[in-house]
């Protein structure tokens, strides 16, 4: 099948917007490629410092002859994704071992939970946690002792910041090794209802404990396609993972297996084998393409729309929101997982996952074939599902059908014909939407807006009963330069309770909302944020609102609106506590949400 002139178009517009910056990326990658593995220019007392607690390894490390992987690790208890890293570089040493090299962690990053900072001030550091991570991966690798680069990494903002880390050392071959979902647990809508209930003051706290700690009950990542899974997805789309390696649960043989695997892998794709593949020539224009239209085909997380295009520039490519809105609408939606629909990511790899997917976007022309992975030449080999056969780890044909179409649906019978994001312009900016779990006669409402400037006001609001008429709920001073553009997903049970008690609701935020939002319809992102004098800034109680995801329109119907001057708030209470004080020169740098809301980049 020839590729889609729309895909082509974009990917070639994006060639062309980026030709300056990715020309001088690769000539640097070259360059650093052309002076061979870095430990060979490093003196004797640079190399004793780095081997001396390496035990049975010293020897090896020394000859300088082996390659040698360096190890970034998200590893921590706090996250259940992560979790099962802790094993992980022994299983990695291990399988360097037998494959002639070595393997050393070269350093942790941090990794915190957004689960848990949900409405909390912590979550004002989330999104520079990235920023942060694309550092501290950047400093555990700047010793230069490394041949090639392992990646240990799941959740939100964990990934992005790595691939970022990876794209800067575009010289070394770069492998990702996911941990895996946990075992499906409680039902997500149940928890989802659950949580409505609590809202209204339906059932108490026990009640929610009870469901909550059912539904995340395990080690792995949570079950729900959210920003960790849609992650665990873009690093198949774009060639980062081992095929069919995203959604195996952890602590099992063919988990493990499979990170055994990814350390081989490693080894052989360094420059001292037969097939080198840096990690530049794997993050190219059409892997970003691939990526974006994978986001739009799972219904994944909006979070992707802030890192996808940090993770392009650190690799010298630049995208823009109209290459996701044209993407979009070609793009068919072919998975219903929650909160787009019942199942979990478990169901959906159990229907076929990501292979059946890949399979059928490449017959019909949606993706790049002619990609480089680190599994080898061309995206087709992401069609196969890895499987132990004797205790041996092969990779086999993945599924021709879908095995439920309620989960997982052909390209060319889609659950929808477009994409599951949309994106908005108007007189209030430029928004995005996840459409892909809002119902067709919910993405267009008209009513007066409530203005608000915290989650805490809203819900007080809704707890004195002020929330009677159709409303669009205003969140504002909540970018990135405001206070760190955090999630707002607290609100979605109180919005939801709205919404099925017959009233027609919406959210405009200049903030973000988890990659688990749903039903709720939510124009989130909205640039230029209000903390700079964005139209948002203007906005007053009262004022007519448009939020029209069918048109891709996001207006205010006030004829003097335009001749009205911002607001401007005390943002003081935001700048420090938890941290928040280390993190002002964020806030100050941080470029718009259209563009990734980057701070170092």
């Amino acid at each position: 099948m020839s590729l889609n002139p729309t895909v082509a178009k974009v990917t070639d517009r994006i060639i062309e917007r980026s030709r300056g910056s990715r020309e001088q990326y690769l000539d640097q990658m070259r360059a650093a490629v052309e002076k061979g593995p870095a430990r060979a220019h490093l003196t004797c007392g640079n190399q004793a410092h780095a081997y001396a607690a390496m035990g049975v390894d010293k020897e090896a490390l020394a000859a300088t002859r082996a390659p040698n992987i360096g190890i970034v690790t998200a590893y921590n208890d706090m996250l259940s994704a992560h979790h099962p890293f802790e094993h992980y570089p022994e299983l990695i040493r291990k399988a360097a071992r037998a494959a002639g090299a070595t393997a050393q962690v070269a350093g942790g990053v941090p990794a915190m939970c957004d689960g848990v900072t949900q409405g909390q001030a912590g979550m004002e550091l989330s999104l520079f946690s990235r920023d942060v991570i694309a550092m501290s991966a950047s400093v555990a690798l700047s010793h230069n002792c490394f041949d090639s680069s392992i990646y240990l990494g799941v959740c939100d903002k964990i990934v992005p910041g790595l691939v970022m880390a990876a794209a800067c050392f575009s010289h070394l071959p770069a492998v990702f090794l996911p941990a895996g979902p946990m075992p499906s647990g409680i039902p997500n809508d149940e928890k989802a209802k659950v949580r409505q209930q609590f809202a209204a003051g339906e059932v108490g706290r026990d009640k929610l404990m009870e469901v909550e700690m059912a539904s995340y009950h395990a080690a792995g990542t949570c079950t729900f396609y959210g920003t960790a899974n849609s992650n665990q997805m873009l690093m198949e789309f774009m060639g980062l993972h081992l095929p069919g390696a995203s959604f195996v649960t952890p602590n099992t043989p063919l988990r493990d297996a499979l990170t055994e695997a990814g350390a081989k892998r490693a080894v052989e794709i360094t420059a001292l084998g037969n097939e080198f593949t840096p990690a530049g020539e794997v993050l190219d224009e059409r892997a970003f393409v691939n990526g974006i239209v994978g986001l739009m085909a799972t219904g994944g997380s909006t979070n992707l729309l802030l890192h996808l295009p940090a993770m392009a520039r650190a690799a010298g490519i630049h995208l823009a929101m109209d290459d996701f809105a044209e993407l979009s609408e070609v793009t068919p939606l072919l998975a219903k997982v929650y909160p787009n629909g019942l199942a979990d990511v478990n169901h959906f790899h159990a229907a076929g996952g990501l292979g059946y997917m890949i399979g059928q976007l490449l017959k019909v022309g949606l993706l790049h074939d002619d990609t480089r992975t680190v599994a080898g030449e061309g995206l087709a080999l992401y069609t196969r599902e890895p499987k132990l056969r004797d205790g041996e780890l092969v990779w086999e044909d993945g599924a021709g059908e879908s095995l439920n179409d309620k989960i997982l649906r052909p390209a060319s019978d889609p659950f929808q014909a477009s994409g599951g994001v949309k994106q908005l312009k108007g007189s209030l900016g430029h928004g995005v939407m996840k459409v892909s779990a809002v119902a067709p006669e919910r993405r267009v409402i008209e009513a007066p807006a409530r203005i608000f400037h915290d989650q805490g006001s809203v819900k007080a609001a809704f707890q004195a009963g002020e929330f009677t008429e159709d409303t669009v709920v205003v969140v504002r001073f909540q970018g990135p330069g405001a206070n760190g553009m955090p999630e707002l997903h607290n609100l979605t049970p109180i919005l939801a309770v709205l919404q099925e008690r017959g009233l027609k609701v919406a959210l405009v935020t200049d903030g973000r909302m988890s990659g688990a939002s749903g039903k709720v319809p939510a124009a989130i992102h909205v640039s230029p944020e209000a903390a700079k004098g964005g139209p948002l800034a203007k906005l007053r109680d009262g004022d007519r609102v448009r939020v029209d995801a069918k048109a891709g329109s996001l207006d205010v119907l006030e004829s003097d609106f335009d001749s009205r001057s911002p607001v401007q708030v005390d943002l003081s209470a935001n700048t420090h506590g938890i941290g928040r004080e280390l993190f002002t020169t964020f806030r100050a740098n941080a470029g718009p949400a259209t563009e990734g809301a980057c701070s170092v980049l």
